[in-house]
């Protein structure tokens, strides 16, 4: 098989946590979670969010995710797996790839669903929890992982249930199934597949399954991991940037209000949308891949950056459950009025306490442990030696 060196072009080994990357999955999940606020905790007029509404939105933070998910899924796996002496040791390593995306993603996912259901049987009498049939048929959907197409189908058509979030972490499940058996049958040619992926999705009409079906922004991911490789992404390095630190947070800040305009609803007819938000987000991933601190913040926020950014799949799979809490617990409190705006502060405040505080549960008590225990399932397929901290640390993608 053609190899890639398991380092890429700035020496940085694949499995290694890039602050800047960490600094993007806050973003994501702040701009995701901002972007349900509007409609899903707060169902009354709100002037600074309508405001704010009419001219930005915010949606596109997922589309960030799939391209960090991208770049740091296949940094590390394509050289593993084009790396490997034979078939045999080329499934062993993707079987790892899956048992350790399996622990590292399932546990949380599942317990939410879990949640979410015993919340809309249990918690429900302001009814935001939905009903229990849509419920349920949303859980099968997310544990079987077919959530994107059930959130396509019910699109203004039927209610989807609680955790319709699901359908992107159902997307990119289905990605790490593919990925390795794409590189297996592609080889030296995934880099046009890849483009051939892009290109064939830029000036298409998305309709609601094409939508859930986006697969640019992965791609651009991937591309932006295999260009990590090689001699000519030193060149492309910004270094220009570390002339004054702050420039490196102005070009990310109007890569940002590029994808905040574009995502708008003036551009809803526009049929290449979300090939240029796909785009941007690979833009903001590529300016993240150096690690050179180019979105470095100011320290009190570098931590909350990096805070945020290591729950963020914990925070994206809590926020809209707390949403829902929290209008069951201010319904308790005060009834009827508790959605006529009178009570903004108290939601904002409760939902905040709530998504913070259980993220860090998650994280804590799922999250690390459950991460743990795939690497060791997984080290049992290889030869390699017993995992170590650092190898543990380093599932964080």
């Amino acid at each position: 098989m053609h190899r890639l060196p398991m380092t890429d072009r700035q020496g940085h080994t694949p499995g290694r946590r890039i602050q800047d990357i960490e600094l993007l999955r806050a973003l994501a999940v702040v701009s995701v979670v901002v972007h349900h606020a509007h409609g899903n905790l707060f169902h009354w007029p709100t002037p600074l969010f309508d405001a704010f509404f009419r001219r930005f939105e915010l949606w596109w933070g997922v589309d960030l995710f799939f391209a960090i998910s991208g770049f740091v899924i296949a940094r590390d796996l394509i050289p593993r797996l084009l790396g490997c002496n034979g078939i045999a040791e080329f499934w062993r390593n993707s079987v790892q790839f899956w048992v350790r995306r399996a622990f590292r993603l399932l546990p949380s996912a599942w317990l939410w669903l879990l949640l979410m259901l015993l919340a809309c049987r249990f918690l429900n009498e302001s009814g935001a929890f939905g009903t229990l049939s849509a419920n349920l048929a949303a859980t099968l959907a997310g544990i079987l992982q077919y959530a994107n197409f059930r959130f396509a189908d019910s699109f203004f058509r039927y209610e989807y249930g609680v955790s319709f979030v699901y359908w992107s972490l159902s997307l990119e499940e289905q990605f790490y199934l593919l990925l390795p058996l794409l590189i297996f049958v592609s080889r030296r040619f995934l880099p046009w597949i890849l483009v051939g992926v892009i290109a064939a999705q830029f000036f298409v009409w998305r309709t609601p399954l094409l939508m859930v079906l986006r697969t640019d922004a992965l791609a651009w991911g991937v591309l932006l991991a295999l260009a990590s490789h090689k001699a000519f992404y030193v060149r492309l390095e910004p270094t220009w940037l570390l002339r004054w630190r702050p420039l490196g947070l102005i070009l990310a800040a109007l890569l940002v209000l590029g994808l905040t305009r574009v995502s708008t609803e003036q551009h809803l007819w526009s049929v290449w949308r979300i090939g240029v938000i796909a785009l941007f987000s690979a833009a903001l991933v590529w300016l993240a891949s150096y690690d050179r601190g180019y979105l470095a913040l100011p320290a009190p926020l570098q931590r909350l950056g990096l805070w945020l950014g290591s729950r963020s799949y914990g925070i994206y799979l809590i926020h809209i459950p707390a949403f829902f809490l929290t209008q069951e617990i201010a319904f308790r409190l005060y009834g009827d009025s508790a959605l006529d705006g009178t009570h903004t502060l108290l939601f904002l405040v409760l939902a905040i306490c709530t998504i913070v505080l259980c993220s860090e549960a998650n994280y804590r008590y799922v999250e690390l442990p459950l991460r743990a225990r795939g690497t060791a399932i997984a080290r049992r397929f290889s030869t390699e030696a017993p995992p170590t901290a650092g190898d543990i640390r380093n599932e964080t993608a």
